[in-house]
């Protein structure tokens, strides 16, 4: 049997990268009875981090849900990766859950990768709860960080329980709610026990407690009053209007412990089911014109939000249901493609055990497999009604590379395998480069391509070669030329003649190619006027200045002549083409090359040194602004040949704070020291190809 909308709390633990996550995931479903001892990282034995590269990575790379229950609430809870590579989980995660708790590691305070995810959740509008980890690591400071979290997400930011001791002696914690403390002695489930708090941290208790009252009868207007007044506020009260603050983010309690200890675990479990909503206290999701509200007997809808894409057991998609129940062995239809799904077997994670249930309820979150079409961003639902989800801004891949197969013929089976990886992850781009003929494969960066092709071979198989792209240079003309083809054959039989006159000149940067016919007296029959056409097209796939196609010219069909017998199509393509290859060799050719426009979000203090490596790369710096939480957006204009290997250093001038998106802003002549180099490669390429 399900359980009731408002006995589920639907949990999100994201923040950034080594803040511990992973840990704390374990630490809980330990706590809550979901498995039987405490997991670690290091060892590769924790639940949710349970592929083989997440293990040799001790990373997480996807998102992983596990459910148990604490105090009589099913609490659905999702680790996601902190590498920014892998965002889109994490930001799938937020999309279906009323909550996040954000895991940050006491000696490094909040990170870049924090900051990002805030925001994301600010305007999913999530309950935001606040977990410093790491207690017990040399330089640890719960109060340090405490500051750095008020510094970067405001003044709602506010302990509701301080730490017994520092560093590697944190033996406990405060509740600052109730004034009770609280000492772990072992990493058992039973290892609290009250203790009166410490003489020496009354007296920072009772500041830090008087902070709490301030913000959470801040909340509350009927408690603002009496709080001012000094009268005594019950307990319940507190209680009561710190889980009405943090539903909507008025107010952001902060916890803390040492998740591989297993200290403070339990006080989390109880933060989780007291202060964090239900989906029925956080409210209806609204969806277009429809509100989805999570109440049992209307029609079902549910959204899937993440694909798994397994070689054993085919597709298995997580859910979250939204409205009605979805029960297993029915028939609900895909609103996307307007299909029937039927739905097998409906799957829970309790710790390292699948099991199987007969139906999910309204505000809950499962998995089911097997479905045919169903992918991640899809609804299931009863009837077909065309809703959307409001989409989520996902970053840009920008670690492009070129893909071969290591074994000849196996380029169906590395582009299906490619297909079914990109259902899991929305940010791996994938196209053929319709000029280099490449099978271009693109990522967050360099950890997340190599993930990827880690992926390919272990679940597919499949084995490929990464190189980076080629550029994609074009030609182009600038001054007009005249020139004149003509293609004769008179060997015994029929002959072939074909006999065209030219003038080209160049056009605006994009616009592309015009023909013109300006035939008069019918010197050519208007018959064979497209075969010039096509030919002088043919002639620009290949430039004169290094074989790269050419853009932007209008040529003009003026003159010619044909003979009647020995004229077709085919002498009069030919003769175009060679007309076009002689003009361009007069009308002043010149190489182009791509220029994107690069936006790269730095720290502070690093702005000098990557606009300067910017300038080295021939860049044109545009501008900058701040971007929150000490960040610099810096945009500039930058060739695309300058780009290719940018990541890695910029992570290097950064220390791993930077990142930067990349968009095509249009084509540049080369400059002539350098077009000499790029002929220099594309004539090299072709002896190689010859050879």
């Amino acid at each position: 049997m399900h359980k009731p909308a408002d006995r589920i709390r639907n949990v999100a633990l994201v923040g950034h990268r080594g803040s511990g996550k992973t840990s704390l995931h374990e630490a809980l479903l330990f706590q809550g009875g979901a498995v039987n001892r405490l997991g670690t990282v290091v060892d590769g034995s924790t639940v949710s981090d349970a592929d083989p590269d997440e293990k040799s990575r001790q990373m997480s790379i996807s998102a992983a849900l596990a459910s148990f229950e604490w105090q009589e609430r099913k609490v659905n809870l999702i680790d996601t990766p902190g590498d920014s590579s892998f965002i889109a989980d994490a930001l799938g995660a937020l999309r279906v859950c009323e909550s996040a708790v954000f895991v940050v590691n006491a000696v490094m305070g909040v990170e870049v990768h924090t900051t990002r995810l805030w925001q994301r959740a600010a305007e999913l509008d999530l309950a935001r709860l606040l977990f410093v980890n790491m207690l017990d690591r040399e330089r640890a400071d719960f109060f340090r960080t405490l500051d750095s979290l008020k510094a970067a997400f405001g003044a709602h930011v506010v302990a509701t329980e301080i730490p017994i001791g520092s560093e590697h002696e944190v033996s406990g914690v405060i509740d600052l709610v109730d004034m009770k403390a609280y000492r772990y002695d072992d990493a058992g489930r039973e290892n609290a026990s009250e203790i009166p708090i410490p003489d020496v941290l009354e007296a920072q208790a009772q500041e830090y407690r008087e902070k709490l009252m301030d913000e959470v009868s801040e909340s509350s207007d009927a408690l603002m009053e009496r709080y001012l007044e000094g009268e005594e506020i019950g307990h319940e009260e507190i209680v009561t209007a710190l889980k009405e603050g943090t539903n909507h983010g008025a107010v952001f309690p902060v916890t803390c412990g040492i998740a591989t200890r297993n200290l403070a675990t339990n006080r989390l479990l109880d933060a989780i089911v007291e202060d964090l909503p239900s989906p029925v206290k956080h409210g209806g999701l609204g969806v277009g014109p429809v509100t989805l509200e999570p109440v049992e007997d209307q029609e079902m809808f549910a959204y899937v939000f993440k694909t798994r894409a397994d070689p054993f057991a085919g597709r298995i998609n997580m859910f979250r249901v939204y409205q009605g129940v979805l029960r297993q062995d029915t028939q609900v239809l895909n609103t996307r493609t307007h299909n029937k799904e039927r739905i097998g077997q409906l799957i829970t994670f309790e710790g390292t055990r699948t099991a199987h249930t007969t139906d999910f309820g309204p505000g809950d979150i499962g998995a089911v497999a097997k479905l045919k079409e169903t992918r991640a961003g899809d609804w299931l639902a009863s009837r077909d009604e065309p809703i959307q989800m409001p989409s989520i801004k996902l970053p840009a891949p920008v670690m492009a590379f070129a893909v071969e197969p290591k074994s000849k013929g196996d380029e169906d089976k590395v582009f299906s395998a490619l297909r079914r990886l990109q259902e899991e992850d929305p940010t791996i781009d994938l196209h053929r480069d319709p000029q280099t003929g490449e099978q271009i494969v693109a990522g967050l960066s360099q950890v997340h391509v190599e993930v990827i092709v880690g992926r390919l071979k272990s679940r597919f198989g499949a084995e490929v070669n990464l190189k980076p792209p080629r550029v994609p240079y074009q030609e182009t003309i600038r001054k007009p030329a005249k020139a004149h083809g003509r293609h004769k054959k008179q060997t015994g039989g029929r002959g072939q003649f074909g006999d065209a006159h030219i003038e080209i000149e160049p056009l605006d940067s994009g616009a592309g190619f015009e023909f013109v016919d300006a035939i008069k007296g019918g010197v050519i029959p208007s018959g064979f006027i497209p075969a010039v056409e096509k030919g002088v097209l043919e002639a620009m796939q290949e430039g004169v200045v290094a074989g790269y196609p050419v853009k932007d010219v209008r040529v003009r069909l003026y003159d010619g002549s044909y003979h009647t017998v020995d004229s077709s199509e085919m002498a009069f393509k030919v003769a175009g083409s060679l007309a076009m290859k002689q003009a361009l060799e007069q009308a002043g050719p010149v190489l182009l090359e791509p220029i994107m426009l690069a936006t790269v979000t730095v720290p502070e203090d690093a702005v000098g040194d990557v606009i300067g490596d910017l300038n080295s790369r021939r860049g044109r710096p545009l501008g900058m602004e701040p971007s929150g939480a000490g960040m610099t957006e810096v945009k500039a204009e930058v060739p695309m040949s300058e780009m290719l290997s940018y990541a890695p250093d910029l992570r290097a001038i950064t220390g791993g704070q930077g990142e930067f998106a990349m968009e095509f802003a249009r084509y540049e002549e080369v400059p002539a020291h350098l077009a000499g180099k790029v002929v220099e490669e594309a004539k090299a390429e072709k002896e190689a190809v010859k050879a």
